[in-house]
């Protein structure tokens, strides 16, 4: 392991995963003072059209630990109790005994038992929840591609869904649900929409420059276009660069880049934009049943990469439909990578429905691995 920066290596394990499939990649490293950017392949198929580590992308889930810590600052504020009931604050929302037992902390971990809303918004992702994605196709995206959902309605399709376990157990189940629900309590505590208090408290006091919550279904700025394949279903990948992001709002809308991403996990693992302790109740993590299926360590809003004998790195991964982003930071701050790619759910699925390798995942694997250890 080095902290030593080696451009040739970064370069040569983006063209890798280009060369794998994946349209474009771009990607930022840093270890202490030194940055290394660097892109791959193209941001639109059919075109010349190069793809540049300065462009907008749609980071999906990584917009969780900026909601995160939106909350965290209003429990720092004394407005929010990590510990208390969230129908103390929404009794409307989760109402009755679900309310009384399920605490904000256990939104933020997961541990809510809790429902994922997405397989009834989008009813061709019916297998979605039990990760039978044999069961799930497209066809619903493009139905509602430009559909404007109504959040507090998002919530009581996850509310009213068959919970996933009792509140506070583990397993628990990674769930959207939770997160718009963080966002109506954001929005309850401080008078103004989520999106509004998060790129106040958050976004701008980061000072990052091209991190905002969309205003409709387009990418504003330079942006490669984002293709989704859907397990092979879409042949040949179909652009999604414009989709209404209503559908999941604060839990996973944001657009950004990958220097704006490095910035913010910077400051937030050097105690700067929550204190040291709220910084250590981020780290304290669970058993959580990610969105593949897979048993998770998942703290509040922040999940680590480990290695046996390699230091670990704490950061977050999104998908969204088209988009793909990984942000980690290692836990003494020195070294740190953001990827983003432009192509999503490539791998074709067995007769058995999972999901079989392909050469890409390889690419990614041997990516993180220079970008993390050098």
């Amino acid at each position: 392991m080095s902290d030593e920066l080696n451009p040739a290596q970064l370069d040569a394990a983006l063209k890798h995963v280009h060369r794998a499939g994946v349209p474009g990649v771009f990607a930022e490293v840093r270890a202490g003072d030194q940055v290394w950017s660097g892109a791959a392949g193209v941001a639109e198929t059919g075109t010349d059209r190069p793809v540049t580590a300065r462009m907008r992308h749609r980071v999906g889930s990584v917009t969780k630990p900026f909601t995160v810590a939106a909350v965290l600052r209003q429990v720092e504020a004394g407005t929010i109790d990590l510990d208390a009931p969230v129908g103390r604050y929404l009794p409307k929302l989760v109402p009755g005994p679900r309310g009384d037992a399920i605490t904000v902390r256990m939104l933020v971990n997961h541990t809510s038992g809790l429902a994922e809303y997405l397989p009834y918004v989008y009813p061709s992702l019916e297998g979605f929840a039990e990760f039978d994605f044999a069961r799930t196709g497209p066809q619903s995206l493009e139905d509602h591609r430009f559909t404007r959902f109504e959040r507090t309605e998002l919530i009581r399709l996850g509310v009213e869904a068959p919970p996933s376990g009792a509140p506070g157990s583990t397993p628990g189940l990674y769930s959207n649900t939770n997160y718009l629900l963080l966002s109506e309590l954001l929005a309850e505590v401080t008078g103004m929409p989520a999106e509004e208090y998060i790129t106040r408290d958050v976004i701008e006091r980061a000072g990052l420059r091209d991190t905002v919550f969309p205003s409709g279904p387009r990418i504003e700025g330079p942006h490669a276009r984002i293709y989704e394949s859907w397990f092979g279903k879409h042949e040949p990948p179909r652009d999604y660069s414009e989709f209404d992001m209503s559908f999941v709002g604060p839990a996973g809308s944001l657009i950004s880049t990958v220097a704006d991403l490095n910035r913010f996990f910077g400051l937030l693992l050097a105690g700067e934009i929550v204190g040291p302790a709220s910084l250590a109740q981020m780290q304290s993590t669970v058993k959580v049943v990610s969105q593949e299926g897979r048993v998770i360590d998942y703290g509040l809003g922040l999940y680590p990469m480990e290695a046996p004998g390699r230091p670990t790195f704490w950061g977050h991964g999104g998908t969204v439909w088209g988009a793909g982003t990984l942000a980690m930071i290692r836990a003494d701050g020195q070294r740190q990578l953001a990827v983003a790619i432009n192509l999503q759910r490539w791998n074709l699925l067995d007769s058995e429905g999972r999901p079989q390798a392909h050469p890409i995942d390889a690419a990614l694997a041997s990516l993180y691995e220079v970008a993390m250890y050098g």
